[in-house]
């Protein structure tokens, strides 16, 4: 007993000397169209001490297009990075075309902001878990989203999906009286948008028969599209064993991306 006491005290205080090593600003609005605007699109921006140009991570939470909370997970506050944990609004408040603009606006902001905060704007990468993930394949493949804000999403350093929609997103289907079942693919899906110029990109997905709603055979669609129109660098991972709450063995191949994409 004594013995599992000082492991997890000494396990407890590494973590904190761990996230000590960052500095945190919090409650950045990135937009203030209107009152609930104001209040959802906020960011929070840990960064290293000792920041200079260095990578950032751009993460979006998942929770349906419809909750959730902005969340910087301590998994990728390592190897020098700057993490940017993105709030936005949630249906049936605002439309999903609407939250995919946020999505787009606060990556327009980090490209913008994020000098100041020791990011190098030449290194920035978007990744998200589920809603999040689709968002960031959204903003990363649909160049006018970012388009509108002056900003090439090509300048992108990589899109990582975890466990995004490749299709029309269900909430968006939901709205317009759709089964979730029932496949669309449209404006508002990451496939219709597929490109061969797109950004390096990091599919990662839980396992085909524990994933929700065919979510791996829809991503690894997505990752086949971008093989025929010629995309040099896509990847997709199946993580065998895990679900649609894939997140902690995925972390670990986020980051070994990050660092293999730093050294080109």
């Amino acid at each position: 007993m004594k013995r599992f006491l000082l492991f997890a005290t000494v396990l407890i205080l590494g973590v904190v000397l761990y996230a000590q090593e960052y500095k945190f600003s919090r409650d950045i609005v990135y937009r203030s169209d209107d009152d609930y605007a104001y209040e959802m699109c906020r960011l929070d921006i840990a960064a290293p001490d000792s920041a200079k140009n260095a990578p950032v991570i751009v993460w979006f939470h998942g929770g349906g297009l419809t909750g959730g909370h902005r969340e910087i997970p301590q998994a990728i506050m390592r190897d020098g990075c700057v993490v940017v944990g993105v709030g936005y609004r949630f249906s049936p408040n605002v439309k999903v075309t609407e939250i995919v603009d946020d999505a787009a606006a606060a990556v327009a902001w980090v490209f913008n902001n994020i000098e100041i905060y020791g990011g190098s704007a030449e290194s920035i990468y978007i990744a998200g878990h589920s809603a999040g993930g689709y968002l960031v394949a959204m903003v990363g493949l649909e160049k006018a989203r970012l388009g509108y804000y002056n900003i090439n999403a090509n300048k992108l350093k990589g899109i990582i999906p975890f466990s995004g929609q490749a299709i029309t997103h269900f909430e968006e289907r939901r709205s317009r009286g759709i089964a979730s079942t029932r496949p669309i693919v449209d404006e508002l899906s990451p496939l219709y948008h597929v490109r061969g110029d797109a950004a390096p990109i990091l599919i990662l997905s839980g396992d085909r028969k524990m994933e929700m709603l065919g979510r791996y055979e829809e991503n690894a669609y997505m990752w086949r599209v971008l093989q025929l129109v010629g995309h040099p660098d896509a990847t997709i991972y199946e993580l065998q064993g895990y679900g649609h709450n894939m997140c902690e063995p995925a972390f670990p191949l986020l980051m070994r991306f990050v660092r293999e994409h730093e050294k080109r």
